[in-house]
């Protein structure tokens, strides 16, 4: 069982940055693959970003430029830094435990955190 808390969601103007954590607990994150997912109100769940349990990194067309996925195994967090925003990336933001199949697809992912919003004004 691997349990993701997500943190570091909020409010912030276009242009501006944040900075998203997901801690894990539970089995050995260091051999996991890991996504970021977003979902806006009324829209499915998209892939943002993923990185594989090699360091491989891999991102939605959307925000490559713009945001970097990184981990840190000795803390079990994986990170989500979100430079550059616009108001389109508002969006519920979730991690998750990448199990099978290609990373953008979300039914490859069988543990999600609770998710944290982020909301970029205009």
């Amino acid at each position: 069982q691997v349990q993701l808390v997500e943190s570091g969601g909020g409010l912030v103007q276009a242009g501006g940055s944040l900075s998203l954590s997901c801690a894990a607990s539970g089995g050995t994150f260091s051999s996991y693959s890991m996504g970021w997912f977003r979902q806006a109100p009324g829209k499915e769940r998209d892939i943002v970003a993923h990185i594989s349990w090699t360091g491989g990194r891999t991102y939605a067309d959307s925000v490559k430029g713009r945001f970097t996925i990184s981990r840190d195994n000795a803390k079990n967090t994986i990170y989500l830094q979100m430079n550059s925003l616009k108001p389109e990336d508002t969006a519920v933001y979730y991690c998750a435990h990448h199990r099978t199949g290609p990373y953008y697809l979300s039914g490859g992912y069988d543990y999600w955190g609770q998710g944290t919003q982020v909301t970029v004004s205009s």
